[in-house]
């Protein structure tokens, strides 16, 4: 099945693998991560565009977590006033690519987008939709219309989008990290949103600080979700000064990761494999159960063609079947 492009493979685990202390932000959903549902969380429309929503504003978009094996996919959207982009974002807190910050650092900035009181978060809106695992891979293993991980991706960052429109939010520009070809992806965008004007491009969340901003919210979103979905394998027993965390277990949860790769080998379950943390449709999950004799093989049965199958359609029969065996009636007179 669809795995990761090579590109987001190879980026760097140490950079992608979470802080062992991270900021659980408001977008962390304890419950639905525990059972694998994907979901969306808004931060309130901040107080210097509530005021006025005819406020010209800027938005970007970005994910994190498309490539692992292990955990969500999250994306991340952040809006402001037009007139502040990068000179609060940019200028006063330093906003770059998630994966080029240090992890306490975007943590902290999490933290002052969530805080009431700051800078951050009068002026910033935010919202992520976290993918689960469990729902990313059954959409690509659909046996007919796989729905794979690209229009998964698309469909999530439009949804969004609609979302802050249907607040009142008056979004002038809006800037995105592409998913496929540039070209293709925005001309879709701007039949979407026609009135606004739409900027995909590579690397936008080093060039466009709305998006570098929306990549620290997906990102330590994503961080936190592996915290909280670790809780179901951390031992309440364990006696340590130093408690597992996610980040030490599961790593960064790329299949290059040796962390991630050690501990799928050493807690799969021979016949249902993991819980709802793994991507079923990666090939490295499907190697691992299939192709490495760890795996108990299952064979079902074809019951469209099995004739000690008995099918509620059996016991139905036509009209012109019906007719058919009616006796034949003579009038006599």
């Amino acid at each position: 099945m669809e795995e990761a492009d090579s590109q987001d493979i190879s980026q760097g685990i140490s950079q992608d693998t979470p802080a062992d202390h991270v900021f659980i932000a408001p977008s962390v959903h304890e419950n639905e991560i525990l059972r694998g549902i994907s979901y969306t969380h808004h931060a309130p429309i901040p107080s210097l565009i509530q005021g006025d929503l005819s406020t010209e504003c800027v938005l970007g978009v970005d994910e994190a977590g498309r490539g692992p094996v292990l955990g969500p996919m999250v994306y991340g959207l952040c809006y402001l006033p037009l007139a502040s982009h990068r000179s609060l974002l940019a200028e006063t807190h330093h906003f770059d690519d998630s994966k080029v910050l240090k992890p306490e650092i975007r943590s902290n900035l999490m933290e002052a987008l969530s805080t009431p009181g700051t800078d951050l978060f009068e002026a910033c809106g935010w919202a992520t939709r976290v993918m689960s695992a469990q729902d990313i891979s059954s959409d690509m293993l659909k046996p007919l219309g796989a729905y794979n991980l690209n229009a998964q991706a698309m469909d999530a960052t439009i949804e969004l989008i609609k979302e802050i429109f249907a607040l009142g939010v008056n979004v002038k520009e809006i800037y995105i990290d592409t998913i496929g070809k540039e070209d293709i992806y925005q001309r879709k965008l701007e039949r979407i949103f026609p009135t606004t004007k739409i900027t995909v491009a590579k690397k936008a969340d080093s060039l466009y600080p709305c998006v570098s901003a929306a990549s620290v919210c997906a990102k330590v979103t994503r961080d936190a979700a592996l915290e909280v979905g670790y809780q179901a394998y951390r031992s309440p027993d364990a006696q340590s000064e130093e408690p597992e965390t996610s980040a030490r277990a599961w790593g960064s949860g790329y299949p290059g990761d040796a962390k991630a790769i050690a501990w799928l080998k050493q807690n799969m379950d021979p016949l249902f494999g993991w819980g709802n943390e793994c991507r079923f449709s990666w090939r490295t999950a499907k190697d691992l159960l299939e192709t490495k004799n760890h795996g108990i093989e299952v064979s079902w049965p074809d019951l469209n063609n099995d004739p000690r199958v008995t099918r509620m359609t059996d016991f139905y029969v036509t009209a012109m079947e019906m007719e058919a065996d009616e006796p034949e009636c003579e009038l006599t007179t």
